[in-house]
């Protein structure tokens, strides 16, 4: 399937704030292969086409952002028969790779029986994906899955993973932590490394890539070279880009904290067409939240200031100042 020198990059799923404007503001820096939806949750029955635009708008544009990178529709539920299904209609509705998801830690979803918490029965893991690959086969539509590494411990991982392999998935992505581990630090890749040994599909890493740096540490942990980023994607848009200039031996972009909230002020302004006020203040907030993570000291100090602010003219107000004004 990864038929290229170079590494494929992904945008990863993330609930809540990986929305169709971001993914395209994002694959807009260059660098990036595909994006996957937010799920789509699928419980019973058929979900109206309108649910599979409101995730995923760029199914109106041929399944890809603006700037032409393709987005995979993601589905979460454990019903084999609703799942397959849904995953017709997304096809129908113009997907052109479906990815289910097996990853999500949130405790509404575990609840039941969606996300990381079908990793504790890898029968009902096969018989799920199984039902989708088999309604996929007509459409020859690509079947992908995101997992973590389990859901309370690793004991189920390789089991899991040889499940879904032979369910008839094309592409794992494995994010290398179990749901009980969370976003905890470290992520643990040398698990990727023994998954990619018992599947005979391409493997992608995921967790804790934050830099060129980390990418390369990776590599040489889990022996795999695609990855799919999520936070990171967010906190340095322009990751994707460093990363493949690193593999081709040019000069890596350099990258600032001051242009990384220069990307949150265009986020804002493009997300007022499609959200409240208090929605995108929120959103930002969230962000800002992320670049902690990566930015450090720099990146607390605005959001101090940040998290007391209610209204939106007086969050770009302050970014706008803090890039004019500031001495980093």
């Amino acid at each position: 399937m990864n038929t290229k020198t170079l590494a494929l990059i992904a945008v990863a799923p993330m609930e809540g704030v990986m929305d169709a404007t971001t993914r395209d503001l994002i694959t807009r820096q260059g660098g990036w292969d595909f994006c996957v939806t937010e799920f789509l949750r699928v419980t019973q029955g058929r979900q109206p086409l309108k649910v599979f635009q409101r995730i995923c708008p760029e199914l109106r544009q041929n399944a890809q952002t603006l700037i032409g990178t393709p987005v995979h529709l993601q589905l979460l539920g454990s019903d084999p028969a609703a799942l397959a299904i849904n995953a017709q209609i997304g096809v129908a509705a113009g997907a052109k790779v479906i990815d289910l998801n097996y990853g999500c830690p949130a405790k509404t979803v575990n609840r039941h029986l969606g996300g990381a918490s079908m990793l504790r029965y890898p029968d009902k893991l096969y018989a799920a994906t199984h039902a989708v690959a088999q309604a996929l086969k007509e459409s020859n539509t690509p079947l992908t899955a995101k997992m973590r590494l389990g859901y309370d411990d690793t004991e189920l991982t390789l089991d899991n993973a040889r499940a879904l392999n032979a369910a008839g998935i094309t592409q794992l992505v494995v994010h290398a932590r179990t749901k009980a581990q969370g976003y905890k630090p470290p992520a643990h890749w040398e698990w990727i490394a023994k998954i990619a040994e018992v599947v005979d599909v391409p493997v992608f890493a995921n967790g804790d890539i934050w830099t060129v740096a980390d990418y390369q540490r990776c590599v040489e942990v889990s022996g795999v070279k695609d990855v799919m980023l999520g936070r990171s994607s967010m906190t340095n848009p322009w990751l994707a880009k460093q990363i493949k200039q690193h593999l081709t031996g040019k000069e890596v972009e350099q990258v600032d904290f001051k242009r990384v909230l220069g990307f949150l002020l265009q986020w804002l302004v493009l997300d007022a067409q499609f959200y409240e006020e208090i929605v995108r203040v929120m959103r930002a907030k969230q962000w800002l939240v992320m670049f902690r993570l990566r930015w450090g000291e720099e990146a607390q100090q605005v959001f101090d200031v940040c998290k007391r602010l209610t209204n939106e003219r007086d969050l770009m107000s302050y970014l706008e100042d803090y890039l004019l004004f500031s001495d980093s």
